[in-house]
């Protein structure tokens, strides 16, 4: 393995650990996840029981799986668990069985069209066995008879998900939520768990304006159970992000939240736009990951969701060849850029007040100009001040400021604290 030297790297090596590993919306995997995050960032686990009501919906049993194989008549395992956790249909009920081929393939789930690929399925909510193979091992399958065995266990026991809370100056608070139930999945959703991780470790290294909750959960019933367990706190989150995909060599994509004009939308709107960075930004839809669940109308938290490649965008989506060879350091690393430089116009995007808003104050006396002396873009940090001076009425925000004037958002912020330190405008 190349030796890790940077932080794409040690992402890249992160979601190498994750990989392997059998997850699924409850279980072992999940927990064993979570204890490898753990060693990175400190986590506090949640275990919800069996049966417990969260809103509309229910905690299931939990699953937790040993083995499983199709065997020949020879003994040989023509599909093996142990060589990829996709393998089996998630949340088989155990099996323990010989049948022929004829009746095996009801329970056989395979991609035709990319033969040597194995697809990624589940049946969380219905009682089903099943193997995921790829199309062409089927093809080389006799007809005969097979010995089938799954080795699952369904079970009261626990909903497992984790917090990461990073303390800022305020009470109000950024979610940042990724799904940890897909198995051998690199892009969906580990790559999105090694976002998350590096930028939580990458703020608490900074004095964040606000408090940011990271919620690494079960896709769906996961979002669905943090909602209902803080239903009474979630007014505090003013500020929300789902990462997604976050790996894959296609360019960046952000969905807006349902509200469409909720400030991360135009944050990530302004931080894309102004990167030059090949992108594209989509309506909100009903459909997708958990931003759905914290858009329900009820709850209507401004949180969207950015990915490289959406889901179902790309050919590999739910299939094997969403590998670890699919996913890039330097892919992981311009997504973690973009969210860290969304989440600095986020902590910096104050309304202002002009305390001296008759006429233009004297800015050369106060030495503004002098500071600028020797800066590259002396005339744009000039042209900053005074638009954060005309545009600080307590009405409009650094970022109306960017987007009205073409600034750059870290230079409107910079005249900004140059002003508020000369006691030219307040908060």
């Amino acid at each position: 393995m190349a030796p890790v030297t940077g932080p794409g790297e040690e992402m890249h090596a992160l979601v190498e650990r994750l990989y392997p590993l059998c997850r699924s919306i409850t279980g072992d995997g999940v927990r064993a996840t979570l204890d490898i995050v753990g060693e990175y960032i400190p986590l506090q686990v949640h275990e919800v029981p069996t049966g417990t009501q969260v809103l509309d919906w229910t905690v299931p049993q939990e699953w937790n799986i040993r083995d499983a194989y199709i065997a020949d008549g020879t003994g040989r395992r023509v599909v093996d668990f142990a060589a990829s956790s996709l393998h089996v249909l998630g949340y088989s009920v155990p099996v323990s069985a010989t049948m022929p081929l004829s009746e095996l393939r009801g329970h056989l789930h395979t991609l035709p069209e990319h033969p040597a690929w194995v697809p990624y399925r589940t049946s969380y909510y219905k009682p089903e066995w099943g193997f995921c193979l790829a199309q062409d091992t089927l093809d080389a399958m006799p007809d005969g008879e097979y010995e089938v065995r799954i080795d699952s266990t369904l079970a009261d026991g626990h909903l497992t998900y984790a917090e990461h809370v990073v303390p800022g100056q305020v009470t109000d608070e950024v979610i940042v939520s990724c799904h940890i139930c897909h198995p051998s999945l690199a892009n969906d959703n580990m790559a999105g768990v090694a976002v998350a991780t590096f930028l939580a470790r990458a703020l608490a290294e900074q004095n964040p304006y606000y408090t940011y909750r990271f919620i690494f959960a079960p896709g769906t019933i996961g979002a669905i159970t943090w909602l209902a367990r803080n239903a009474e706190r979630v007014d505090r989150v003013r500020h929300g992000l789902v990462l997604a995909c976050a790996g894959d060599p296609g360019h960046l994509t952000y969905k807006q939240s349902r509200r469409g004009d909720a400030e991360i939308d135009r944050v990530l709107r302004h931080v894309l736009d102004t990167s030059e960075r090949p992108h594209r930004i989509d309506e909100f839809t009903p459909y997708g990951y958990d931003e759905r669940q914290y858009c329900s109308p009820g709850f209507d938290l401004g949180v969207g969701s950015l990915s490289r490649t959406p889901y179902a965008g790309y050919p590999e989506y739910h299939t094997s060849a969403d590998d670890l060879d699919f996913v890039s350091p330097a892919a992981m690393e311009d997504t973690l850029a973009v969210v860290r430089e969304a989440f600095g116009v986020l902590d910096r995007n104050r309304r202002y007040v002009n305390l001296s808003p008759y006429g233009e104050p004297q800015l050369g006396r106060r030495g503004l100009y002098d500071a600028l002396g020797g800066r590259s873009d002396t005339k744009q940090a000039q042209m900053a001040m005074l638009w954060v001076l005309s545009l600080a009425d307590g009405d409009h925000t650094l970022l109306d400021v960017a987007e009205r004037s073409g600034l750059p958002f870290d230079t409107v912020a910079t005249a900004a604290d140059a002003l508020l330190g000369a006691e030219l405008i307040k908060a």
